[in-house]
């Protein structure tokens, strides 16, 4: 599917009279990742849903392209297309008997003919490196290949943009690593990509830039812009990165550094730093 661009104005969202999201806006980069931040009960999930259609803001509009969403139903089938969301419990997501007949479900409600159902399924499923599973019962796999077959239901649609509630919540380091590899490889496909995450680090080393929840708006900009704010980290809940927590006891400018590799080359070059630990 062609890259669409996704955003949200003035996004007002409550539950039982109690405001979730007041003013909230964001702007998804086109083929991208936006790592989407905020403590618990912060409204993550909630933007999410919003963001999919799932949920209608009291006031505000979520916009495709600079149109707003057509919350009727030809219009929420044909943004279900589009964007596709990605719950943080798998078993939310997954109903059928095996993994390929899962996978096939969205492709099938589109009325796509069995060629065109099978090869967007081998796709999807190579792209997560699970081609392995396809046969293979859903009460059978673990919880991170629960995550993985939920995550190819969602690229089986071909979405230009998915949005992935806390995708790496419960998954060991391998796990993870996987996961990594499977969301850079949309975005080398131009697949706009939202996490939201608890993980700092995760997001620090792998988006492109963070939106950051507090008190039911949103603030965008770089990770490293935005997590060495020690006000609006303590705002939302957050903790720094070790590395930019590193960075700044070593007098070294954060603009540049996202893992270990660029905390120790920004070292090694001595920016902004003295004469710290033999580092000139």
């Amino acid at each position: 599917m062609s890259p669409h661009f996704l955003s949200a104005t003035a996004l007002h969202v409550a539950f039982g009279g109690h405001p979730v999201l007041t003013d909230a806006s964001v702007s998804l980069p086109t083929g991208q990742c936006l790592a989407l931040l905020g403590a618990n009960g912060s409204g993550k999930t909630t933007l999410l849903r919003t963001l999919a259609g799932s949920l209608r803001p009291l006031s505000g509009q979520v916009l495709v392209d600079g149109v707003p969403l057509d919350f009727g139903r030809a219009g929420l089938r044909a943004h279900r297309q589009r964007v596709q969301l990605v719950a943080q419990n798998p078993d939310d997501q997954l109903f059928a008997a095996d993994v390929f007949r899962d996978v096939s479900f969205g492709p099938l409600n589109l009325g796509l003919d069995e060629a065109a159902v099978r090869e967007r399924v081998a796709q999807a499923l190579a792209a997560l490196a699970i081609e392995d599973l396809a046969e293979r019962p859903i009460h059978e796999l673990s919880f991170g290949q629960r995550k993985r077959v939920a995550l190819a239901g969602a690229l089986a649609m071909r979405p230009s943009v998915i949005l992935l509630d806390e995708p790496t919540a419960g998954l060991d380091p391998h796990g993870v690593q996987e996961l990594v590899a499977a969301l850079d490889s949309l975005r080398r496909g131009n697949t706009t990509v939202m996490i939201a995450t608890h993980d700092v680090d995760f997001a620090l080393a792998f988006a492109d830039s963070v939106a950051v929840l507090v008190q039911g708006q949103v603030r965008h900009g770089s990770a490293a812009e935005l997590l060495s704010d020690p006000g609006l980290v303590e705002a939302a809940r957050l903790r720094q990165p070790w590395v930019l927590e590193a960075a700044a006891g070593l007098g070294l400018d954060p603009s540049g550094i996202r893992d270990v590799a660029g905390l120790v080359a920004a070292a090694q070059a001595g920016v902004g730093v003295g004469s710290v630990g033999g580092v000139a």
